[in-house]
């Protein structure tokens, strides 16, 4: 079974997508938050630094390798550009970092804290890994469609 880190783990949005993941991923939460000793002791939460920080890729690298992790989803609007630029790092290490390529982060409008009740499509190399759907883009990320269907939004929890 893949694993997947979902950042800000401790928010209501990892938890939606982790219910939508839940049957066919292993889950690892990790947050920059205080995370209650419970959910430490579960052994399912992991901290991490802030996204802001210069230490922050790398010591998701760390946490990914040695969780074997096979997918981080970054969900903190401030983690999008430091894992994006980190990407191919990552990379070599057989990890997919689930953020736009840095040259197209800055051309994709982001919603900050979206509702529940939207539809969420989570891409990896174009492929949504809630249903298998391909999409024509080859994105990597958390996003919303718009109604059309053709517009794309980045979700995160807040920038």
């Amino acid at each position: 079974m893949k694993k997947i880190l979902i950042t800000f783990g401790t928010r209501p949005l990892a938890m939606r997508i982790a219910k939508k993941l839940g049957a066919d991923f292993e889950i690892l939460y990790a947050s920059s938050d205080e995370i209650p000793e419970l959910l430490l002791k579960s052994g399912n939460y992991a901290p991490i630094p802030k996204g802001l920080l210069p230490t922050f890729a790398h010591e998701v690298l760390k946490l990914s390798l040695d969780q074997q992790i096979d997918y981080v989803l970054p969900l903190g609007g401030f983690e999008l550009e430091a894992l994006s630029e980190a990407k191919v790092l990552f990379e070599e290490y057989q990890i997919s970092v689930l953020v736009p390529d840095k040259d197209l982060l800055d051309t994709i409008p982001i919603m900050e804290n979206p509702p529940a009740d939207l539809s969420y499509i989570l891409l990896s190399k174009g492929k949504n890994l809630f249903d298998s759907a391909t999409y024509e883009k080859s994105l990597d990320g958390l996003f919303v469609a718009s109604d059309s269907g053709e517009d794309l939004a980045l979700i995160c929890v807040s920038k």
